[in-house]
């Protein structure tokens, strides 16, 4: 649980990263207003943060619309921080292999707070999939992606996260057994379409975890119900995802399985 009356938390500095946070993929730039709608800051307090970004170049400001948008200096770390995620070449290639042959957009997701945030996707060039981009987060919900992490995640992981006190929670400890009995079972994780709260399509999901992280990542296929109903996505989908991140584990020299499943 983050602690903001430790003596050792910079409060400026969240504020700051709160800022850099807001910007999704789909924004043609944002607005001090729109920065401060979303991340419940005051404007005065956005007014200074993005004027301090601008000048040190995690944001630019166009000065055809005075919007902020992403600048050098953060996509430059960006790039630095995806170079250190060495999984990510191997995966490049399997994933979008996958999601070539099966029809299905291919996501891959890091937990952020009480989101799942989407940071790399593989679609299909040749199937209408669905439309979800880089920076879009997945909330709490008993989606198969939550329930893959939750299922994948250490005791020591869990006592950890549990800490936090996330809204929803309860709720995916609650479903942790038949998670892990799925994972057990299948080798994936579903969820057919309208479970959770408004999930408009059906997914399989697959955890892995990376030496370079300290908790589970997930990979996820997704498709509408129309292009991929349930029994095909369980009985298809589902195996060819296991076994894509099966292959990525001994890419990478992970032993077969490296995720363990604990209860």
């Amino acid at each position: 649980m983050t602690d903001l009356h430790d003596p050792r938390f910079a409060t400026t500095l969240a504020r700051g990263l709160s800022v850099l946070r807001a910007f999704r993929m789909t924004d043609e730039g944002l607005s001090n207003a729109e920065i401060a709608q979303r991340t419940g800051l005051p404007k005065s307090t956005v007014s200074r943060l993005t004027f301090t970004l601008g000048q040190l170049g995690y944001l630019v400001q166009s000065p055809r619309d005075d919007r902020f948008r992403p600048g050098p200096t953060l996509v430059a770390v960006g790039h630095v921080a995806a170079a250190s995620l060495s999984f990510l070449v191997p995966a490049q290639e399997l994933m979008r292999r996958l999601a070539e042959e099966t029809g299905t957009l291919v996501v891959l997701a890091v937990r952020d707070g009480d989101k799942l945030v989407l940071i790399r996707t593989w679609r299909p060039t040749r199937v209408a999939s669905i439309w979800l981009e880089v920076g879009q987060r997945v909330p709490l919900q008993p989606f198969s992606s939550w329930r893959a992490f939750i299922a994948a995640a250490r005791p020591s992981e869990i006592e950890r996260i549990a800490a936090e006190r996330l809204p929803g929670l309860e709720v995916m400890l609650a479903d942790r057994p038949q998670a892990l009995a799925d994972m057990a079972l299948q080798g994936f994780i579903s969820t057919p379409a309208g479970s959770g709260m408004t999930a408009a399509y059906n997914a399989v999901s697959v955890p892995f975890r990376s030496g370079n992280l300290a908790e589970p990542v997930v990979f996820t296929c997704g498709a509408l119900p129309a292009e991929a109903p349930v029994e095909r996505m369980e009985t298809e989908v589902g195996p060819r995802l296991a076994a894509a991140v099966r292959t990525l584990e001994r890419l990478t020299g992970q032993a077969s399985g490296s995720v363990r499943m604990e209860a």
